[in-house]
C-alpha cells in the first residue's frame, strides 16, 4: 500500500527538507542584521526601485528608518510606501526553489531555478515600483493594490514558473 505513495511522499519530503533548510538559512541571515536597519538584500532592492522610478521620471529618494528596520520611499516629496524585509520576495523565492528542487531533474534544475529567480527578482522590483506609482498618484486604489493586485503579480509569477517546470521539464519523458 505505502509503495503506491512512495513517489509522492519522496517529492513531499524533498520539498519540506529543502524549504526548511532555506528558511532557517534565511532566518540566520536576517538575525545578522537585527537592529541595524533594513537588511542589505532588501536595501539593494529599494535602491533598484528608486533607480527605475528616477529613470522613468518619477523622482524618488530613499530615507533609512533604522529603528523601524525599513526604508521609506520619498516620491514627489511624498512618502507613499516603505520597504520592509517582507517586500523582498525571498519567502516566495524559497517556495519556488523548494518546489522545483522537489522535482529534481539534474543540471536543468539548477538552470531553471537560476532563470526563475532572475524573473521573480525583476517582477518583484517592478511590483514595488508599480505600487509606489499607485500609492502616489492613485491613492484610492492603494489598499486593493497592496493587498490583492501586486501580491497576485508575484505569486502568479511563481505559479506560472511552476507550471512551466512541471509541464516542460519535470514530467517530460526523458526518451522523447
Amino acid at each position: 500500500m505505502l509503495k503506491d505513495f512512495k513517489p509522492v511522499l519522496s517529492i513531499l519530503l524533498r520539498f519540506i527538507i529543502i524549504y526548511l533548510v532555506l528558511l532557517f538559512g534565511y532566518q540566520f541571515y536576517l538575525n545578522e542584521f537585527k537592529g541595524t536597519g533594513l537588511d542589505p538584500f532588501s536595501r539593494m532592492i529599494a535602491d533598484q526601485v528608486m533607480w527605475i522610478q528616477n529613470l522613468v521620471s518619477f523622482p524618488t529618494k530613499l530615507y533609512d528608518d533604522i529603528r523601524g528596520e525599513s526604508v521609506w520611499f520619498n516620491v514627489k516629496n511624498y512618502y507613499p510606501t516603505r520597504m520592509v524585509e517582507g517586500c523582498n520576495a525571498i519567502s516566495v523565492m524559497i517556495l519556488f526553489v523548494s518546489f522545483v528542487f522537489a522535482f529534481y531533474k539534474g543540471a536543468k534544475t539548477f538552470i531553471f531555478v537560476l532563470i526563475g529567480l532572475i524573473i521573480l527578482y525583476i517582477m518583484n522590483v517592478l511590483r514595488i515600483a508599480g505600487l509606489n506609482v499607485v500609492m502616489t498618484d492613485h491613492q484610492q486604489y492603494g489598499k486593493m493594490s497592496h493587498d490583492y493586485i501586486f501580491p497576485a503579480v508575484i505569486y502568479g509569477s511563481v505559479v506560472l514558473l511552476w507550471l512551466v517546470w512541471i509541464k516542460f521539464f519535470a514530467l517530460k519523458n526523458e526518451n522523447s
